[in-house]
């Protein structure tokens, strides 16, 4: 019988020359591979250089600012009206000053004229008759240049007499000076004392004041305001 068994294809016999050349063929595309990955990598992580280039944006035209319209011209002008034939009126100061006030000689010289004390109250020497110009009735005036002067109106309370200047027997007499309004009231804020014999009497009269009423001064028909000075009298009945 075959002791011998035949192969079916014949097994090729490796040479050493073979596994080197082998060997040095795998170690060339190994490194080549890892080189390629290594160069690839820094070539990502370079940053990146972008061209900018700057270009230059026409401005939009701006609307022109509107047209002024020019503003009509008034078909007619109106004249002031003139003032009234009539005078001005002196008022006398509330605070007396003690220093002379300086003299401004740039200042209007004052129309003795228009304190002649005729026509009607507020106008001018040179203003027109029937005039109507606005008329200053805010002006307080004297008793001599009213036509109906104040006069204190019934039933009206009088000043208190002080119980600790009544118990000393003690009189006296208080000169107040002070405006009456319109309305028949005396302004607190014009109050003055001219003369006082007693601060006692004094303080009384201005606490009743304001309680006090009055028929208020006339001219022309037209209540008016007034100044005013009027005597207060404390006297102990014997």
């Amino acid at each position: 019988m075959f002791n011998n068994l035949i192969e079916s294809k014949p097994t090729k016999q490796k040479t050493t020359g073979g596994l080197i050349f082998s060997g040095v063929v795998h170690a060339i595309l190994i490194t080549g591979a890892v080189y390629g990955t290594l160069q690839a990598k820094e070539e990502l992580d370079k940053p990146k250089q972008e061209k900018v280039e700057f270009v230059e944006m026409k401005k939009k035209d701006e609307p022109p600012p509107p047209k002024e319209e020019p503003k009509p011209i008034p078909k007619e002008l109106v004249a002031a009206p003139p003032p009234p034939k009539g005078f001005q009126v002196l008022t006398a100061p509330i605070k007396v000053p003690d220093v002379l006030p300086d003299i401004d000689l740039s200042k209007k010289v004052t129309d003795e004229a228009d304190f002649s004390g005729k026509g009607v109250a507020g106008g001018r020497d040179k203003g027109v008759i029937g005039g109507t110009a606005p008329v200053n009735t805010d002006q307080p005036y004297f008793e001599f240049q009213v036509e109906k002067q104040v006069q204190t109106a019934s039933g009206s309370p009088q000043p208190r007499y002080p119980d600790m200047l009544k118990s000393a027997n003690i009189e006296g007499e208080v000169l107040a000076q002070f405006v009456v309004d319109t309305t028949g009231r005396a302004e607190m804020g014009t109050f003055k004392v001219l003369k006082s014999s007693h601060d006692g009497f004094t303080q009384s009269v201005r606490n009743v004041l304001p309680n006090m009423r009055f028929y208020a001064a006339e001219i022309g028909g037209r209540k008016v305001k007034q100044m005013v000075q009027q005597p207060f009298t404390f006297a102990l009945t014997k």
